[in-house]
């Protein structure tokens, strides 16, 4: 029987950088002409990738595919199509995959959509981030509140049925008033999941030059006060968290991040894509020329995990749900006791209320969750 594995590909265009992002993406407003040949040289790399992929794709059942970005839904929707064709000569497919795409408001129409639901995508994602304009202005989005909507009635009307919005908290000119409205309306279009995500300033971005005040952003009592919101709100509206930022209704939740968190096997293709296989953790080069020019074999990490460092990746990762970590699986992969391993570091948050150990499983409680990056950076 063979085992499965999940597939991310990576489009790294978008219309424009947001001022926040520190993703790998490439801004196409330089020139639409120049920049769909990039785009075309760069899915016939990423397709040689994916050929030359061989034995880990033949050997494995693809459980779920994610195209992330970037904007996926920006390049011509033969692209994504004619990359899952691809993907489905290469490899067997589980009887009920998970497909998803991230996509920006302004970059979608009906024909878009009718196509990935032909070629067997069946979960979207779309980036609302606020539903009020000021806030997506100060952002840097393309879109406003007007596109989002419109996305919304094309995904209904084309009958999709497993719809994400992300949402972001604690971004500029944000009040406890402009969350609600952001929630109210989210949670009453009828979507299967929510990703409520708290805005970071990433080092090398323009949002971490300017800094909290330059940007207006809620100070952090109003943060924690819309954070602790959008948790009660959404839990009241039916949606249940089960992991730090994401919240979905039961049976919905996103079966390809949830592979990222249980530490279980994956394939990357496109330009700074990472992959792990067993112990193995690569990357490849995250330049989109030179990724272009040499898509095979040219990676920026090639890394064998030690037993430490695949247990440490256990912990970060598996104690973001909020369902935790399994003692037994934590046995059955490391051949030792997890008490054992993290006494100390268990014993200390199981004192102070942070950790709790019941039913075979490890996880952070509610006040754990909240200081969660505290608790997490013990485990290093």
């Amino acid at each position: 029987m063979k085992n499965d594995i999940s597939i991310y590909f990576h489009i790294p265009f978008c219309i424009r950088k947001c001022g926040y992002c520190d993703f790998l993406s490439v801004p196409t407003s330089c020139g639409e002409a120049a920049s769909q040949t990039v785009i075309d040289d760069y899915v016939r790399a990423l397709k040689k990738e994916l050929s030359c992929a061989g034995k880990p794709l033949k050997e494995r059942t693809v459980k779920t595919v994610y195209f992330g970005g970037g904007t996926p839904s920006l390049i011509p929707s033969f692209h994504i199509t004619g990359i899952i064709k691809r993907l489905r000569e290469m490899a067997e497919f589980s009887d009920l995959p998970e497909i998803s795409i991230e996509m920006n408001p302004k970059t979608v129409d009906e024909e878009k959509i009718l196509a990935y639901m032909d070629a067997g995508i069946n979960r979207f994602s779309v980036g609302c981030q606020s539903v009020n304009d000021n806030e997506l202005k100060a952002l840097g989005r393309v879109h406003d509140h007007e596109d989002f909507l419109k996305t919304m009635e094309i995904l209904k009307k084309c009958g999709a049925e497993n719809i994400n919005a992300d949402i972001m908290t604690g971004i500029p000119y944000e009040t406890l008033g402009s969350a609600k409205r952001t929630l109210d309306e989210i949670s009453n279009l009828g979507l299967s999941h929510i990703s409520a995500y708290c805005l970071i300033l990433e080092e090398e971005t323009p949002f971490f030059e300017k800094g909290s005040k330059k940007l207006h952003l809620p100070d952090e009592d109003l943060e924690m006060e819309i954070y602790e919101y959008t948790r009660e709100f959404l839990s009241k509206k039916g949606y249940k968290r089960y992991e730090i930022s994401n919240y979905a209704l039961p049976g919905r939740e996103c079966l390809h991040n949830l592979v990222y968190w249980d530490c279980r096997d994956y394939l990357g293709f496109g330009a700074g894509a990472a992959s792990r296989l067993r112990n193995r953790r690569f990357s490849n080069v995250r330049n989109v020329k030179s990724y272009i020019n040499a898509p095979v074999n040219d990676l920026c990490e090639d890394l064998i995990l030690s037993k430490e460092d695949e247990m440490t990746e256990f912990m970060i990762m598996g104690l973001r749900k909020t369902d935790g970590i399994s003692l037994e699986d934590f046995f059955l992969r490391f051949g030792e006791d997890i008490s054992d391993v993290y006494k100390e570091t268990i014993g200390k948050f199981e004192k102070s209320g942070l950790l709790i150990c019941k039913e075979g499983r490890l996880f952070l409680t509610e006040r754990g969750m909240d200081v969660s990056n505290t608790v997490l950076s013990e485990f290093c």
